[in-house]
């Protein structure tokens, strides 16, 4: 077992990682001083419910805890504000008060969505994650949580520090390889930032992470949650420094938009948009680095380009509409090399559409 710490001053809180934590949950969360004496609420999927929330509900069960359970569609398409009411509602139903505990039992949507739910309900209350992919190594830690517009992802959310975030490695062997591949794509976006030695660690071990090894497992997640960690430590809000971990994302959230939620998993998406990133960065004189980038993301099994009936003035709208787009200027994520990045608040609208264009059909080099 590893524990982590993200250092926020009052609102510091653990990252546990290892195996059999959901049968000992409640005494993570007893360390962490979540009451008992206000019910809590456990929000889970239809695809992860029948595997782990019978085993998460005994846990606290058993040890005094007071739990009510909500599961939604599987899926990005309940990051929304439908699904949120009907939780806000459920919440209200079920008496819990400004001591209840929100936990999130499921991938990234489940997080963000429950998490959301915790950050408004009564102004805020407490909040733990309780992450079962491997993409969630990423969303679960930092705070963002959020539900989506249909004209554009995350546009409805807040800043929520959860208590706890406790990462039971146990429950990634029930994921599909599809997932598992979208997971692995935030986790080598890690080592492309901040850290190259682990961006090419993650190519290397790529067939060990995919075949869902345990000793790489453990290793790259610690890495990548360490990572992370660092990083919201020291700009909490994304002032600045943190908005390096939206490598990929401008593209990124703009396709899965467009293309609908859902046919692209958010890390097939992220995958994509750290290809476009990497031309970018050659662009503006970086020699070499899509073919490196393009290596790691292959080595994975992650796609690199778009699809040739996804429209480029679509995405181009979609781009503008995204947070990260101010006072009419595109901003990306640039590396400068593997495992170093700007932020690029200048960014050509018409650079972005030639690179679109190059990314649709363009064979994958290695």
């Amino acid at each position: 077992m590893k524990t982590l710490t993200v250092e926020l001053g009052e609102r510091s809180y653990p990252i546990v990682i290892g195996e059999n934590l959901l049968a000992n949950a409640a005494a993570y969360l007893r360390k962490a001083s979540v009451p008992d004496k206000s019910p809590l609420m456990i929000v889970s999927d239809e695809n992860t419910a029948p595997l782990y929330l019978q085993q998460l509900e005994t846990s606290l069960k058993n040890d005094g805890y007071r739990t009510v359970s909500a599961v939604v569609p599987a899926g990005e398409q309940s990051k929304s504000l439908d699904v949120y009411n009907d939780l806000i509602t459920q919440a209200i139903e079920a008496g819990l008060d400004r001591s209840s505990t929100i936990l999130a039992l499921g991938g990234g949507v489940v997080g963000d969505l429950a998490g959301f739910v915790a950050g408004t309900y009564m102004r805020g209350i407490r909040f733990v994650q309780v992450p079962t992919t491997i993409l969630a190594h990423d969303s679960s830690v930092g705070g963002k949580v959020a539900v989506n517009h249909p004209l554009a992802k995350n546009m409805i959310g807040v800043f929520h520090q959860p208590e706890l975030v406790l990462y039971d490695v146990d429950t990634l062997k029930s994921l599909p390889p599809r997932e598992v591949r979208a997971g692995l794509s935030e986790m080598v976006k890690h080592g492309l930032i901040w850290d190259k030695e682990f961006a090419y660690w993650c190519r290397d071990n790529a067939e060990h992470l995919l075949a869902l090894d345990a000793a790489a497992l453990a290793h790259g997640l610690e890495k990548g949650c360490g990572i992370k960690a660092q990083i919201v430590s020291r700009d909490e809000r994304e002032n600045d420094l943190r908005a390096i971990l939206n490598l990929g994302h401008t593209l990124g959230h703009a396709i899965e938009a467009v293309a609908g939620y859902g046919q692209f998993l958010h890390g097939e998406a992220i995958s994509v948009g750290m290809a476009a990133a990497a031309l970018l960065g050659e662009e503006r004189g970086v020699a070499g680095l899509y073919a490196e980038t393009v290596s790691m993301l292959k080595a994975l099994e992650l796609p690199v380009t778009l699809p040739e009936d996804i429209d480029s003035e679509a995405l181009m709208t979609a781009m503008q509409r995204d947070k990260k787009f101010r006072e009419g200027k595109m901003v990306f994520i640039v590396p400068l090399g593997i495992g170093s990045v700007e932020i690029a608040n200048d960014v050509d609208a018409d650079t972005v559409r030639t690179i679109i264009e190059r990314l649709k059909g363009r064979e994958e080099q290695s």
